[in-house]
């Protein structure tokens, strides 16, 4: 019982002990200064000693000592003397020390050791002495005590393992800690109090030369200085280069350099905030070139610390609400330019999707981007394939055209490696080698909009009702996906930005979304790689370390979903639909119309959080497990289950009506008691899937029930001969279990907002009868909290102006509609209309390239249609080329020889019902309804995601 008592008191007291803030009190009370405030912002030894001097330092050296010793006799008071008990309390005494009291520990651990083994202490602090003295270097002594520490301990304790493992936690945790905050030792030492200063100068050792060859922390050096050691590390050309943080003295880097006449160099800023995302900084910070002496480069450095503090520097760092940092500095060897210039792999005026802009002149960069001599412009279009990439020049001057693509290729491929982020650079070319002098964020393209996944999601013109429902209910589940691995970390996060409108269309926040999934420890392009098989990059291995447990708490809930939906599908959405159903809306008043609508977001809140994660289970595990597309059955998704259904009724249709006039069917039919079982069964599955529409997420879209002609003529092909192959019954094992859950799950999401639009239609009865509304469908131009302020409110200023509002959300609506192609890709929050005016993307030697979505190969007749619609000569020499498709566009594709969308992948409704017909499809074809025309004639292969344009194969 005594040692029970003795762990609590261990695990209670000592963590206490560690955050009591006596440094802070000594050094406030004798140098009047606050160490939280200033310098690193540690509260520990080397804080005291730099910032109050010899008398504060030492005060500080013996309480924390006295803090290592108390913590070693209060588990002397209960276990025996010298038991890996007193590491324990050291480890609690640190954990208090770091988290309450922000210091690192070393002098409790060092003094309490001391007590708990001094034979090995003074062993450690033996050989830790030499090592220092040898190496010159603090942090090799440092780490090199950390790892001797434990062997030591393994060594006289060889038979305790609970003893060694007590000494490697310490010693990790220490470790971990010095990772965690800054090191004291790095303020330059000039600037400690003057008693102090031979101390520090003597610890800090030899300051190692930093340079581009090493791996940089931004936090340290500067996005200028870390992502030219990136550039450089990963292959790309950049001048040899070195760094000074703001801590470094450059006396010892001023001589190792030795510049020259011959050998001039160019020293930059690399302010600690710049060249970010959120703020370039341009044009803020001293650049000094032609440094050829020891002189002039001290001056120059001098120059670009100073220009840290110049007014308007401080002033945009004030506009932009940046955190005041410090200035590093970046010396490169300097380019003896022939040409050089600018690139910008977007254009940041126009916004134009594919145009690289690049500006170039004879000489160096400093003239381009002076602004003092007028530069020659160009534009470039970079054209990839799998196989073959080209780039088409628009401009022309005296710069070489060769070297004008090769800047166009190598912007591209930055961009790529900053994950599609549009990159400035500046570059220069001394007649043997293009050299990359600066790579940054083109921070007026940001955020970056992108139409994949949202072109599929929710499709096509979007109304302001629809908008205003799903915009919350989708981002606010992402949201609720995101805090379950970020936790804390989520607060603050305002998950509504991820997802816009643009030209009335549905836009995600690609910008946004991947630094959420960076902090997650996740590549940034892992929503793209789960939902559409796009390539996936590798994310740092401590970022996905930290986020393991959030990771692991997300798998938990993968792993439940099935359970999970069983539960809330018997307690929450089998009986709301029952509700639903048993309700008259032609009883209802406007309040309980609106009563009706709350309740069904209530349930589609939960419904949303299913939608997505259903079908992203789906997607993981078959990326997991790679079943084959022929081995997973669709049947329980909605649409598939309603074509197979349709097609048995047709079967049994045609027995009664071997011969037929298409026009007449139903008719025909009506004349017989068989056929009037078949226009009965008709009538039951038509209210069985009536919630479906050609749009699943819009609920300004009419509905089956409403419009029920493009099923009647699905019966009629299928009653043709055009049926879907009979496939017995598969299993998929896990990937099959996640496939059947997202069609139950799509099942319940579509109902509900079935439901909701009935509803709304109900409401909108209303309106029209009394004269608040002119039109069937103006229900939808208004948005849900307008609706709101009508019935509950009763706001009259809204109720009269409700007729202008709708006529001025209609003219938009309309306008939007005729632009023509939609961009995949959005920059920056206010797009010019120029960039729905574009080139079109060229087709290198007639051929595109997608997502392979259904085996098979083609060669037929295009047929483009952007909006769905009835097309009667569609067969199976046509091949129909779409925006996207949803469950809606079942008709057409079951009479079509091949399929090309614009947007989707392989789990899209398009292809699911192309692998039920078996027929050749290729998804994520961008602008093809631009690219392509009516009557061309194209070869596509579904199995490789090619569709080639020969020369032979043109429009008729």
């Amino acid at each position: 019982m005594l040692e029970l008592w003795g762990a609590l008191f261990i695990f209670i007291f000592c963590p206490l002990l560690g955050g009591l803030p006596v440094i802070s009190w000594i050094t406030n009370a004798f140098a009047k200064r606050r160490l939280a405030q200033i310098g690193t912002g540690n509260i520990g030894v080397s804080a005291a000693f730099y910032h109050g001097g010899t008398v504060v330092g030492v005060l500080a050296v013996l309480s924390e000592a006295l803090k290592g010793v108390i913590a070693v006799l209060i588990a002397r008071a209960f276990f025996p003397s010298g038991s890996y008990w007193e590491l324990v309390a050291l480890i609690a005494l640190v954990i208090g020390r770091f988290w309450m009291g922000k210091g690192a520990g070393t002098t409790n651990v060092v003094w309490g050791f001391a007590l708990h083994d001094p034979m090995a202490a003074a062993f450690v602090l033996l050989v830790g002495s030499i090592s220092f003295l040898l190496l010159r270097s603090k942090e090799l002594a440092k780490y090199g005590v950390l790892i001797l520490f434990p062997l030591i301990v393994a060594v006289l304790h060889f038979d305790n393992i609970s003893h060694i493992l007590a000494a490697v936690v310490l010693a990790g945790l220490l470790a971990w800690i010095y990772q965690q905050i800054p090191d004291d030792l790095n303020l330059k030492a000039s600037e400690a109090k003057p008693e102090s200063q031979a101390m520090f100068q003597l610890l800090r050792g030899d300051q190692k030369i930093l340079s581009l060859d090493d791996e940089l922390d931004a936090a340290i050096v500067g996005n200028k200085a870390a992502r030219s050691s990136e550039m450089k590390r990963v292959g790309y050309p950049v001048p040899k280069g070195w760094v000074l943080t703001p801590m470094d003295e450059p006396e010892t880097l001023i001589d190792y350099l030795q510049p020259s006449d011959l050998s001039p160099l160019a020293v930059r800023s690399s302010a600690l905030g710049e060249d970010t995302e959120e703020a370039s900084a341009a044009g803020q910070y001293e650049t000094v070139l032609n440094v050829t002496t020891k002189e002039g480069l001290q001056q120059a450095i001098n120059t670009v610390r100073a220009s840290y503090e110049h007014p308007a520097a401080a002033q945009y760092r004030r506009d932009r609400n940046l955190k005041e940092t410090a200035m590093a500095v970046l010396i490169q060897q300097q380019i003896q330019g022939v040409f050089s210039g600018v690139a910008f792999s977007r254009d940041p005026i126009t916004q134009e999707n594919d145009a690289v802009v690049i500006e170039a002149a004879t000489g160096s960069a400093a003239q381009v981007v002076s602004g003092r001599y007028t530069p020659e412009q160009y534009r470039a279009f970079v054209v990839k394939t799998e196989n073959l990439s080209s780039v088409h020049l628009e401009g022309e001057g005296q710069i070489p055209a060769v070297l004008i693509k090769q800047v166009a290729y190598l912007a591209r491929q930055i961009e790529q490696h900053y994950h599609g982020i549009p990159q400035d650079i500046e570059w220069s070319y001394d007649g043997q080698t293009l050299w990359i002098l600066q790579v940054r964020p083109i921070t007026t393209l940001l955020p970056i909009w992108t139409r994949k996944i949202a072109a599929e999601v929710i499709p096509g013109i979007i109304h302001p009702l629809t908008w205003s429902i799903n915009r919350p209910l989708t981002c606010g589940s992402w949201g609720g996906i995101f805090a379950v691995v970020l936790g804390e970390r989520a607060i603050g996060l305002d998950f509504n930005e991820t997802a816009t409108l643009h030209f009335s269309r549905a836009y995600f926040n690609a910008s946004l979304l991947g630094k959420i999934f960076l902090r997650m420890g996740l590549p940034p392009e892992s929503l793209e790689f789960l939902t559409r098989g796009a390539k996936m990059s590798k994310p740092p291995l401590n970022s996905t370390l930290s986020n393991l447990p959030g990771l692991l708490r997300l798998l938990t809930r993968e792993l439940s979903l099935q359970r999970d939906f069983k539960r809330d599908f018997r307690k929450r959405f089998k009986p709301g639909l029952a509700e639903l159903k048993q309700k008259s809306l032609l009883e209802l008043s406007q309040a309980e119309l609106l009563e009706r609508i709350e309740f069904i977001l209530e349930l589609l809140r939960s419904a949303t959080y299913y939608s997505i994660m259903a079908p992203l289970s789906a997607a993981i595990r078959q990326g997991i497990f790679k079943p084959k597309d022929s081995d997973i059955d669709n049947r329980a998704a909605p649409e598939v289950a309603a074509l197979r259904e349709l097609g048995e009724l047709a079967a049994e249709a045609k027995l009664i009506l071997p011969e037929f006039d298409s026009e007449t069917v139903f008719e025909d039919l009506a004349v017989s008691t068989p056929g009037q079982k078949i226009l009965e069964d008709f009538e039951t599955l038509l209210n069985r899937y009536g919630y479906l529409s050609d749009v699943g997420t819009d609920i300004a879209v009419p509905t089956w029930r409403e419009e029920p002609e493009a099923v009647k003529l699905l019966f009629i092909q299928l009653m043709q001969g055009n049926q879907p192959p009979k496939n017995k019954r598969k299993r998929g094992g896990v990937v099959q279990s996640r496939v059947d859950l997202k069609g139950r799950v799509t099942e319940v999401y579509s109902r509900l907002l079935a439901q909701l639009r009935w509803t709304f239609i109900a409401l909108e009865r209303n309106w029209l009868q009394n004269g608040s509304i002119q039109k069937p469908g103006d229900i939808f131009f208004l948005e849900i909290e307008e609706i709101r302020r009508i019935i509950r409110d009763s706001d009259y200023q809204l109720i009269s102006n409700l007729t202008e509002l709708v006529k001025i959300r209609k003219r938009q609506l309309a306008s939007d509609g005729e632009l023509n192609p939609v961009p995949l890709l959005v920059y920056g929050n206010a797009p010019p209309l120029s960039v729905f005016l574009s080139t079109p993307s060229l087709v290198p030697d007639g051929m595109l390239t997608g997502i392979p979505a259904s085996h098979g190969q083609i060669e037929g007749k295009v047929k483009v249609l952007r909006n769905l619609q009835a097309v009667p000569d569609i067969d199976k020499q046509t091949i129909l080329v779409v925006p996207y498709t949803d469950s809606g566009w079942v008709a057409l594709l079951a009479r079509a020889g091949g399929l090309i969308a614009e947007a989707g992948g392989r789990l899209s409704h398009g292809a699911i019902i192309a692998r039920e017909y078996g027929i050749p499809a290729v998804m994520d074809v961008h602008n093809a309804t631009w690219l392509l025309q009516d009557g061309q004639r194209v070869r596509i292969d579904g199995s490789k995601g090619i569709i080639e344009i020969s020369n032979d194969l043109r429009p008729d």
